[in-house]
Protein backbone atom coordinates (compact mmCIF):
# COMPACT_ATOMS: atom_id res chain seq x y z
CA UNK A 1 0.00 0.00 0.00
CA UNK A 2 2.74 2.50 1.00
CA UNK A 3 3.95 1.84 -2.87
CA UNK A 4 0.52 2.45 -4.15
CA UNK A 5 0.50 5.71 -2.00
CA UNK A 6 3.93 6.96 -3.07
CA UNK A 7 2.80 6.22 -6.97
CA UNK A 8 0.00 8.61 -6.01
CA UNK A 9 2.31 11.08 -4.34
CA UNK A 10 4.94 10.93 -7.13
CA UNK A 11 2.43 11.32 -9.61
CA UNK A 12 0.37 14.14 -8.11
CA UNK A 13 3.78 15.57 -7.53
CA UNK A 14 4.69 15.37 -11.22
CA UNK A 15 1.25 16.59 -12.16
CA UNK A 16 2.05 19.68 -9.81
CA UNK A 17 5.41 20.36 -12.03
CA UNK A 18 3.29 20.42 -14.74
CA UNK A 19 0.92 22.24 -14.04
CA UNK A 20 3.51 24.93 -13.03
CA UNK A 21 5.21 24.33 -16.27
CA UNK A 22 2.11 25.11 -18.22
CA UNK A 23 1.46 28.15 -16.10
CA UNK A 24 4.95 29.43 -16.51
CA UNK A 25 5.05 28.76 -20.54
CA UNK A 26 1.78 30.99 -20.85
CA UNK A 27 3.24 33.75 -18.73
CA UNK A 28 6.11 34.07 -21.21
CA UNK A 29 3.79 33.41 -23.99
CA UNK A 30 1.72 36.59 -22.21
CA UNK A 31 4.66 38.53 -21.87
CA UNK A 32 6.10 37.94 -25.26
CA UNK A 33 2.51 38.98 -26.55
CA UNK A 34 3.06 41.94 -25.07
CA UNK A 35 6.89 42.72 -26.20
CA UNK A 36 5.69 41.75 -29.19
CA UNK A 37 2.96 44.83 -29.46
CA UNK A 38 5.04 47.11 -27.71
CA UNK A 39 7.72 46.78 -30.28
CA UNK A 40 4.92 46.72 -33.16
CA UNK A 41 3.23 50.00 -31.41
CA UNK A 42 7.30 51.81 -31.83
CA UNK A 43 7.54 50.35 -35.38
CA UNK A 44 3.59 51.72 -36.29
CA UNK A 45 4.88 54.94 -34.46
CA UNK A 46 8.08 55.23 -36.22
CA UNK A 47 7.05 54.41 -39.37
CA UNK A 48 3.73 56.89 -38.72
CA UNK A 49 6.34 59.92 -38.07
CA UNK A 50 8.45 58.74 -40.92
CA UNK A 51 5.72 59.41 -43.49
CA UNK A 52 4.60 62.50 -41.75
CA UNK A 53 8.16 63.99 -42.39
CA UNK A 54 7.90 63.05 -46.13
CA UNK A 55 4.27 64.50 -46.07
CA UNK A 56 5.41 67.94 -44.39
CA UNK A 57 8.72 67.65 -46.77
CA UNK A 58 6.58 67.48 -49.98
CA UNK A 59 3.70 69.90 -48.96
CA UNK A 60 6.60 72.36 -48.02
CA UNK A 61 8.10 72.06 -51.89
CA UNK A 62 4.83 72.09 -53.21
CA UNK A 63 3.14 75.06 -50.79
CA UNK A 64 6.83 76.79 -51.59
CA UNK A 65 6.79 76.61 -55.80
CA UNK A 66 2.82 77.92 -55.40
CA UNK A 67 4.22 81.04 -53.22
CA UNK A 68 6.90 81.46 -55.55
CA UNK A 69 3.96 81.54 -58.26
CA UNK A 70 1.71 83.19 -56.93
CA UNK A 71 4.24 85.91 -56.36
CA UNK A 72 5.33 85.64 -59.77
CA UNK A 73 1.58 86.36 -60.97
CA UNK A 74 1.54 89.03 -58.48
CA UNK A 75 4.70 90.58 -59.97
CA UNK A 76 3.44 89.93 -63.80
CA UNK A 77 0.32 91.70 -62.99
CA UNK A 78 1.73 94.60 -61.82
CA UNK A 79 3.46 94.94 -64.04
CA UNK A 80 0.30 95.02 -66.91
CA UNK A 81 -1.01 97.48 -64.85
CA UNK A 82 1.94 99.82 -64.74
CA UNK A 83 2.11 99.27 -68.90
CA UNK A 84 -1.94 100.44 -69.27
CA UNK A 85 -1.55 103.07 -66.56
CA UNK A 86 1.70 104.97 -68.43
CA UNK A 87 0.05 104.16 -71.86
CA UNK A 88 -3.45 105.47 -70.63
CA UNK A 89 -1.31 108.67 -69.53
CA UNK A 90 0.45 108.89 -73.07
CA UNK A 91 -2.60 108.87 -75.20
CA UNK A 92 -5.31 110.05 -73.31
CA UNK A 93 -4.60 113.89 -74.42
CA UNK A 94 -4.46 112.89 -77.56
CA UNK A 95 -7.38 110.74 -77.74
CA UNK A 96 -9.21 113.57 -76.06
CA UNK A 97 -8.62 115.82 -78.71
CA UNK A 98 -9.68 113.47 -81.63
CA UNK A 99 -13.25 112.79 -79.83
CA UNK A 100 -13.51 116.48 -78.92
CA UNK A 101 -13.51 116.74 -82.91
CA UNK A 102 -15.65 114.56 -83.91
CA UNK A 103 -17.91 116.13 -81.46
CA UNK A 104 -17.09 119.55 -82.90
CA UNK A 105 -16.87 118.41 -86.32
CA UNK A 106 -21.02 117.96 -87.30
CA UNK A 107 -21.59 117.46 -90.62
CA UNK A 108 -25.57 117.51 -91.52
CA UNK A 109 -26.06 115.08 -93.56
CA UNK A 110 -29.13 113.34 -95.01
CA UNK A 111 -29.69 109.52 -94.23
CA UNK A 112 -29.80 107.91 -97.86
CA UNK A 113 -32.86 106.13 -96.66
CA UNK A 114 -34.43 109.37 -96.07
CA UNK A 115 -37.42 109.69 -98.82
CA UNK A 116 -38.15 113.22 -99.59
CA UNK A 117 -42.08 113.74 -99.12
CA UNK A 118 -43.65 117.36 -100.36
CA UNK A 119 -45.29 118.75 -97.10
CA UNK A 120 -47.28 121.28 -97.17
CA UNK A 121 -47.45 123.82 -94.86
CA UNK A 122 -50.61 125.43 -94.14
CA UNK A 123 -50.24 129.19 -92.55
Amino acid sequence: MTSQSQGIQQLLQAEKRAKDKVEEAKKRKGKRLRQAKEEATAEIDHYRLQREKEFRHKQSNIMGSQGNLSTKIEDQTTEKIQAVTSNYHKEMESMMKKLLNMVYDIKPEIHLNYKATDVSIAV
